[in-house]
């Protein structure tokens, strides 16, 4: 095995004049060096084919790769990589996406910066804010944030491998969509790339468009070399080239009456997409679906955008473009009743869904419980919100001052409008009762393999030991799209539930025959297969083996495609998700606000999951979904300055640790939903949406101070806090 190292660019916005090889092809043991001309095709992208394998003339980001070694050791990789030579002439780059809007293109070969724009319209905004007692205007901004994996980004790629051209093993959340930017790379079939996805330490979204280009790099190299090349990010690589969670720039405007109830609200929400357009498109696209949050609005218009500029481009990450709009539209839920003169909970209370309610996309929600007012109270009720909250709101003295706030959401489950929502598995029984599984969807740490492992026990009626989950290979599993948007257990269940269902009608009408039986169904449970009236027929293992010897062929495919959805571009209205889920988290906080240190106390999380496959699993959303809220909160920021990253290592990004982490109350609500797996629903993405939200709304509760951007960090509330005494004094 050969090993690879990335040579990547100097400047953020430059034209590459020459890229001088010789004094790195000249040491001994480097097999192989390849720049922008010896890749096929060198621009790919899920959505628009735009992003550099390598960059061919000019760079675009700090990230861009230039070059790539492949030497007989790391160390002679790295030693090649610092004699290539390479002659840049920089170009004024645009590191902010209001700026963008306006400025010349980054890339040449389009008409302007804008990489996207979603609108949504319903009823008259203008006729709105006309008929409302009371109207806010606010700004709210969000930050760059890295996923923070534990473990960097690697790939192997195996030259000629099982009749493939290439096979490709590493740490892949998206083993089909890094499938098909390869064969795209290389310009051969599907069918001609092996994708198998190892164990994965950690993604969040991230190990997508990074491991395509990493995957991509590496097959160039083992087919030029005929030798397999490991590609291996450090730490301060992974951070330098991964994308990021988009931040946005967000204006909104609602009017209300003095009773409190919404009547119209107006959003504008621009997102960086960095230096090419990744999955801008998408994100995007769920935020206008949400950014007005799970209320009652008859009036909005709402525009997103994303702008190229020549920062780190930004993509997929948990919770994929609502953690910003919901940390916007709960501040604002918060600001409008303090200026309504009522507690955060009685405003939300008289404007978010119910059964039949109608979104701003125009959706009635009539197919499913919409359990808003249930989550609610839960939460409130388990922390006390309403005597805390007129507890904090008196006049505190102290340095240290608490404070208690609240958020809520709705979530569109699975992909939705952004594309074709199916998803496959195979499912095989074999002679000795043992079964074997493919899914085409991933596991990523979410706990996908114990959830479909445990849907087929149940079916089946065995113990889940006699299940074998295979890792995704995509010479095998059944293409299913991309282990996203909190699809697995819904999707990917009832694919599964489908192939155990057949297996089980084989083996049913198989049984059924042999005995001459009437009956129509048969019991499985306890591993074996009874009649109605509980006689037992055999065991599972001796019904599988007579199935066999008779010539029943006991493999199965399971597919599922999701529900009818609907989406008018131009207006924004239709059903663009065939269900929701629904939440609630409170923060309880105490914030000192001579040092600017917040403490977050407690943390209650109510969510609907639909119905809870496996608990224990649920829980650890809920713990990490938490954790992963305060970090954007609180602390979390990628330092960019003019696009240079800054905080390259986890000695100055910081993320929280078991210190930083709070009491948590965890509350499963359970409403099935017709359309999933035994009624389960997506639980891995809300419970990360909510709480930087919750969290901004009790600091401002401590502090008398409303920060409008995060994270909220010390010197945002130490600086405000001096500004405030000083108006005071004068």
């Amino acid at each position: 095995m050969l090993y690879a190292k990335v040579l990547r660019s100097k400047y953020p916005s430059a034209r590459i004049l020459n890229i001088n090889l010789d004094e790195a092809e000249k040491i001994v043991g480097v097999k192989a060096i390849i720049t922008a001309k010896d890749i096929p095709n060198n621009e790919f992208g899920v959505i628009i084919p735009d992003q550099q394998v390598l960059a061919k003339e000019r760079t675009y980001f700090i990230g861009d790769g230039i070059a790539v070694v492949a030497a007989e050791t790391p160390e002679l990789a790295k030693k090649a990589v610092e004699s290539i030579k390479v002659e840049y002439e920089e170009i004024p780059g645009i590191f902010d996406p209001l700026e963008s809007k306006n400025a010349l293109p980054i890339h040449e070969d389009k008409d302007n910066n804008q990489v996207i724009h979603h609108k949504l319209r319903k009823g008259n905004v203008e006729e709105g804010f006309k008929r409302s007692d009371v109207i806010l205007e606010r700004e709210y901004k969000t930050q760059f944030v890295e996923h923070a994996y534990m473990e960097p980004e690697v790939v192997i790629a195996v030259p000629y491998e099982n009749n493939s051209v290439v096979t490709i093993y590493g740490s892949i959340q998206n083993p089909f969509a890094c499938r098909n930017a390869v064969a795209s790379v290389l310009k051969i079939g599907f069918n001609q790339v092996r994708i198998v996805q190892n164990h994965i330490g950690g993604s969040f979204g991230g190990k997508d468009e990074v491991i395509s280009s990493m995957s991509a790099r590496a097959a160039v190299l083992a087919l030029k070399t005929n030798r397999p090349v490991k590609l291996k990010n450090t730490r301060e690589e992974s951070v330098i080239e991964s994308y990021k969670r988009h931040p946005y720039n967000m204006r909104y405007k609602v009017g209300a009456t003095k009773e409190g109830k919404l009547l119209a609200m107006e959003i504008e929400a621009i997102a960086d997409s960095g230096a090419y357009a990744c999955q801008t498109p998408f994100v995007t696209w769920r935020s206008v679906v949400q950014a007005t949050g799970p209320y009652e609005i008859p009036n909005v218009k709402t525009d997103t955008y994303g702008y190229y500029t020549n920062n780190v481009y930004t993509g997929a990450m948990r919770g994929y473009g609502s953690p910003q709009v919901i940390f916007a539209n709960e501040s604002l839920m918060d600001e409008l009743a303090q200026e309504l003169g009522m507690n955060p909970l009685e405003l939300r209370l008289k404007n978010i869904f119910h059964d039949n309610s109608e979104t701003a996309s125009g959706q009635k929600l009539d197919n499913h419980k919409v359990s808003l007012e249930e989550v609610i109270k839960k939460a409130a009720d388990s922390i006390n919100f309403l005597e805390k909250y007129k507890e904090y709101s008196k006049e505190q003295k102290a340095d240290k001052r608490k404070g208690i706030g609240m958020a809520i959401s709705y979530r569109g489950c699975s992909l939705g409008a952004e594309a074709v929502d199916a998803a496959g598995v195979i499912l095989s029984i074999q002679k000795d009762g043992t079964l074997y599984f493919y899914s085409g969807l991933a596991e990523n740490g979410q706990g996908l393999k114990t959830a479909f492992s445990q849907i087929v026990a149940e079916e089946l009626g065995i113990d889940i030991e006699k299940i074998n989950f295979m890792v995704v290979d995509t010479l095998i599993s059944p293409d299913s799209g991309s282990t996203v948007a909190s699809r697995a257990t819904l999707v990917g269940g009832n694919a599964t539930l489908d192939a155990a269902k057949k297996l089980k009608k084989k083996l049913t009408d198989f049984l059924i025959e042999k005995y001459n039986s009437s009956h129509k169904e048969l019991i499985f449970k306890d591993n074996s297969i009874y009649t109605p009236d509980q006689e037992k027929l055999m065991s599972f293992d001796e019904a599988a083996s007579s199935a066999y010897n008779s010539g029943v062929f006991l493999s199965s495919y399971g597919w599922y495609k999701a529900p009818k959805i609907s989406w008018d571009e131009e207006t924004g209205q239709g059903r663009p998700y065939f269900t929701y889920v629904y939440g609630c988290q409170i923060a309880e906080v105490e914030v000192d606000i001579g040092t600017g240190e917040i403490k977050v106390l407690k943390m209650v999380a109510a969510h609907d999951v639909g119905r809870s496959i496996n608990p224990a699993n649920v829980l650890g959303q809920f713990y990490g979904g938490i954790s992963m809220g305060l970090g954007y909160g609180i602390m979390e920021e990628l330092d960019i300055n003019e696009g240079y990253i800054n905080n390259t290592n986890f000695d100055e990004y910081l993320v929280p640790t078991v210190k930083d982490m709070p009491d948590i109350t965890p509350i499963i609500v359970e409403n099935p939903d017709p359309n999933g797996p035994y009624g389960a629903k997506s639980i891995g993405e809300p419970t990360l949406e909510l709480g930087a939200a919750a969290i901004a709304n009790a600091v401002a509760q401590a502090t008398g101070k409303r920060i409008r951007s995060l994270p909220i960090n010390l010197e945002k509330i130490v600086v405000g806090h001096s500004l405030k005494k000083g108006r005071k004094k004068k």
